[in-house]
């Protein structure tokens, strides 16, 4: 580390400069690995004044076409990069984003007078304000690229700020869910390392990545202005490499009604799961795999027996058995809140009945029959 810090220093000079963020909370700063600080607003990304949240000048907001599902939160994602640089684009993989690049995830809910938290909400404003008189915050995380790779940071939401919580948090929140009752459950940050074992996408290398910047999730139509999304940031000069769009692939939304079952099932399962289970991934040993390359339907589950689930299983024998929903392994895993067998391990403590009842429509129009093994 000590033979960063001058590289370091220089770097975080020369973005001062073209930033002007010297003093100035409405513009960013960028701050090295050895000197985080502690409130969230020293980063200079948003400014909170008046109920009114606002990005500082460079903060893009950017969204995903199927997102991961979070206990309904609602997610404002930003991303800046320093002045005069860009992202690489990347077919598959997430793209390659300089050194100093910042990219936030700040989590909230719409609440009612009675503190009750909800699940729906009608945004984005045009420019990504978001008008917190009626919301309730509660995290912002920040990935951020220094010169040796990529790193966490949770900020927990306290008033008009945000502080550094390495150990994670945890409060307890009354919501109304979808179908209309209240239930009560505990909204988790998490830790440091917490959001490591996620962002480790590749578990050889251990080296953290950003999970939502693929093309197949960026591509899409852009809520905060007219286009496409990833044209617009090329056109912004903050991508380099895009092809033709045609041919860049995209995942469908998960709430589309016009979509087609399985390729909302699919994006479902790639936001939710894929991270972990892929051909690298920190579940590649449990021969499931869930990202949107695997074409395989064994891989993908069917008829596959489960190889280290334990009592994960819930009694089922196949991680999925085609048109029999309830029989399978997969369901059962995203229904429970059980924490020693629901998935995904990390970041939600509700189950989504949504998400669910995609699933089980896909699999109930699955076709096959699934054998089970009987000894001599």
């Amino acid at each position: 580390m000590q033979r960063l810090r001058p590289l370091l220093s220089v770097f975080c000079t020369a973005v001062l400069l073209l930033t002007g963020c010297g003093g100035s909370s409405s513009r960013v700063q960028f701050h090295a690995a050895d000197v985080y600080p502690q409130q969230l607003s020293a980063w200079g990304l948003f400014t909170l004044t008046d109920r009114q949240l606002k990005l500082s000048d460079g903060v893009v907001p950017y969204e995903l076409n199927t997102p991961l599902f979070t206990d309904y939160a609602q997610k404002l994602r930003t991303i800046w990069m320093p002045p005069g640089t860009a992202a690489r684009y990347d077919a598959s993989e997430s793209f390659e984003f300089p050194v100093g690049t910042i990219i936030s995830k700040t989590f909230f809910y719409p609440e009612n007078k009675a503190g009750v938290v909800q699940t729906s909400f009608d945004w984005p404003s045009g420019d990504g304000t978001l008008n917190t008189a009626e919301l309730k915050l509660m995290e912002t995380r920040l990935l951020v690229r220094q010169e040796d790779g990529w790193d966490a940071l949770p900020y927990v939401w306290r008033g008009d700020d945000a502080y550094l919580k390495i150990a994670g948090d945890l409060e307890m929140l009354d919501i109304v869910l979808p179908e209309g009752n209240t239930g009560r459950f505990a909204y988790i940050v998490p830790t440091r390392n917490q959001c490591a074992s996620c962002h480790a996408t590749n578990h050889s290398s251990g080296e953290l990545k950003p999970i939502g910047p693929k093309a197949r999730h960026l591509n899409r139509a852009y809520q905060h202005s007219d286009g496409n999304q990833l044209q617009n940031w090329q056109a912004a000069g903050r991508l380099e490499g895009l092809p033709e769009l045609a041919t860049v692939a995209a995942n469908a939304r998960f709430d589309d009604p016009d979509a087609d079952v399985e390729a909302k099932a699919r994006a479902y399962l790639d936001a939710n799961c894929g991270h972990c289970h892929n051909a690298r991934g920190a579940a590649d040993t449990s021969g499931l795999l869930l990202d949107a390359g695997i074409q395989s339907t064994r891989q993908l589950g069917l008829c596959k027996p489960p190889i280290a689930a334990g009592g994960g299983t819930g009694g089922r024998p196949f991680s999925i058995v085609p048109g029999r929903p309830d029989e399978s392994i997969l369901i059962y895993r995203l229904q429970t809140t059980d924490p020693g067998t629901m998935m995904p391990e990390l970041g939600r403590s509700l189950s989504h009945s949504e998400g669910v009842d995609l699933l089980e429509s896909w699999i109930a129009g699955l076709d096959g029959e699934c054998v089970v093994a009987t000894g001599d």
